[in-house]
């Protein structure tokens, strides 16, 4: 038993904040301004300046891509061509055998306003496999190496363009799916090890991993879910299968499925592949690609919906936002669920239609605060795209009037796990008609996260009863300047009221006590 005397920020439904919170045997006890008599003689941690909050929840991270990213080249701050032509060139220095990945190239903050090309990235890397991947992770280049090397297949997609070396669509995605046979599955396996290490002392205690790439028998999923059960900090993992195929998640037993991939039904804004009703701004007819026609994505949701499973989908545009919603009121017309808990991730650009429909259906959104700009660099950018269609995106205070329950999630590698960085954009929206407070902001990254797979009875808040999965903080959030929130750094992180001191288990090992293991996954 332990009593935590200080500030405590609760993120519970009335967002109170309290001076007391005793810990037993991994449960919140009690929580309160005064310390019931009986507990007066046990020991106190006094937290002085720092405080007490509940653990981070990551709505929707590609878990496996973002730890092998993590250990590869990143270019999210390149400012030019040369610039990432010198990264790529030192990183294969230090690392000179495998393919070299790279990620993060944003061309609209290079000097050149583009990408790099097949014959460029040639010029670096020459004599084995590269791959450089846009920012949005839905576009990437190879050199000439790879190329040759390709599956025959891929040629026939669309989004294919041998001369550029550019790879979009559903050639990217095919390209995703040949990634994995460049890679060691040791190297594999001991990435995703430190990837959990990594999240937990940024201050997570859950996280929902989107996986399904191309793995051989889908590997990658089965991976995903042993090294999760094999945890032994108490760190929680929730695993969305990315796949249309709801007999293959049946047969693993997993209660949902969805995420981006094979469950996108458009491509991103950076890309110009999302799907809009309307035609891009500068352009007469075109609107970005639908991957699935209307009927396909019905026929999907009816099935998954019917067989009990939660279904989440990607969806940046309005055409995709509108097919989402409109596959999702199909499928609960067909077989009525009252607490089902589908999702849409992104819902960048939502329909009227479409906002009134998830409100009455009870429809979620897997949002994404690091997409925010508390500038005005990241709107000038998507008003060239959409025109004024641009006050339409990420509502997020028309979500809440409505009651729509969203959450927050880092979209990795796309961006960061870091959610102090999230919060800071949330209250500082450079759409200020869609700023958040700072209570709204962090029950979102708690609370929301929890409640978002189901777990919001046992986790997500500080309150008497629950799992005692908390994090300690440099600094109280509600008495720093809001640009200077992100500066707030996590101290220590508590699963399940245990002070976490650092993976010790080997990677082999966690997967192992995995495969034996039936924990909730």
């Amino acid at each position: 038993m332990k009593i935590y005397h200080g500030k405590i920020i609760t993120c519970d439904s009335e967002n109170h904040k309290y001076n007391y919170l005793i810990e037993d045997n991994g449960r919140i006890l009690f929580v309160g301004d005064h310390l019931p008599e009986e507990y007066r003689l046990v020991p106190m941690f006094e937290l002085g300046q720092r405080v007490l909050m509940p653990s981070f929840v990551d709505s929707h991270i590609h878990f496996l891509s973002y730890t092998v990213i993590n250990r590869s080249a990143k270019l999210y701050e390149a400012d030019s061509l040369e610039a990432v032509c010198r990264i790529l060139s030192d990183y294969a220095a230090n690392n000179r055998t495998g393919a070299v990945l790279a990620f993060g190239i944003t061309p609209t903050n290079l000097m050149e306003k583009r990408q790099i090309t097949r014959k460029e990235l040639d010029a670096v890397i020459s004599n084995r496999p590269a791959v450089v991947t846009r920012n949005d992770g839905h576009s990437g280049v190879v050199n000439s190496y790879l190329l040759k090397r390709l599956p025959k297949t891929i040629a026939s997609k669309r989004g294919f363009n041998a001369d550029s070396g550019e790879m979009k669509q559903e050639a990217f995605y095919s390209l995703v799916d040949y990634i994995p046979s460049l890679l060691s599955p040791f190297d594999i396996l001991k990435s995703l090890q430190s990837g959990y290490d990594a999240m937990i002392k940024k201050g997570f205690g859950m996280m929902h991993t989107c996986t399904g790439t191309g793995f051989f028998r889908d590997l990658d999923v089965d991976l995903e879910r042993w090294l999760g059960r094999g945890q032994k900090s108490g760190f929680q993992t929730r695993v969305f299968f990315q796949t249309f195929e709801s007999g293959k998640v049946v047969k693993r037993k997993l209660p949902r499925l969805g995420g981006c991939f094979a469950t996108a039904l458009d491509g991103s804004m950076g890309s110009r592949d999302a799907a809009f009703i309307d035609p891009y701004e500068g352009t007469t007819d075109y609107r970005g690609i639908l991957y699935y026609k209307d009927e396909e994505v019905i026929r999907f949701c009816k099935e998954a919906n019917r067989k009990g499973l939660q279904i989440e989908m990607h969806a940046i545009g309005d055409a995709a936002f509108r097919q989402a919603v409109q596959a999702l009121k199909a499928a609960l017309e067909d077989f009525p669920r009252a607490d089902h808990r589908h999702g849409i991730i992104h819902g960048d650009m939502p329909t009227e239609e479409g906002i009134m429909l998830c409100s009455e259906l009870g429809i979620q959104i897997l949002t994404q605060f690091a997409f925010i700009s508390e500038d005005n660099s990241s709107a000038l950018f998507a008003e060239e795209l959409v025109g004024n269609r641009i006050e339409r995106m990420s509502p997020y205070r028309r979500y809440l009037n409505e009651g729509i329950m969203f959450s927050n999630g880092s979209d990795a590698p796309v961006t960061m796990p870091n959610p102090f960085a999230w919060i800071q954009k949330a209250v500082n929206n450079y759409d200020t008609m869609n700023r958040l407070t700072l209570d709204e902001a962090l029950r979102i990254t708690t609370y929301n996260g929890c409640w978002s797979s189901f777990d919001e009875k046992d986790r997500g808040s500080l309150e008497e009863g629950k799992i005692a999965d908390m994090i300690l903080i440099s600094n109280d959030p509600f008495a720093v300047e809001t640009d200077q929130i992100g500066t707030i750094k996590v101290e220590q992180t508590f699963l399940m009221g245990k002070s976490y001191e650092g993976n010790n288990s080997t990677a082999v090992g966690t997967l192992l006590k995995g495969m034996l293991s039936r924990k909730k996954i």
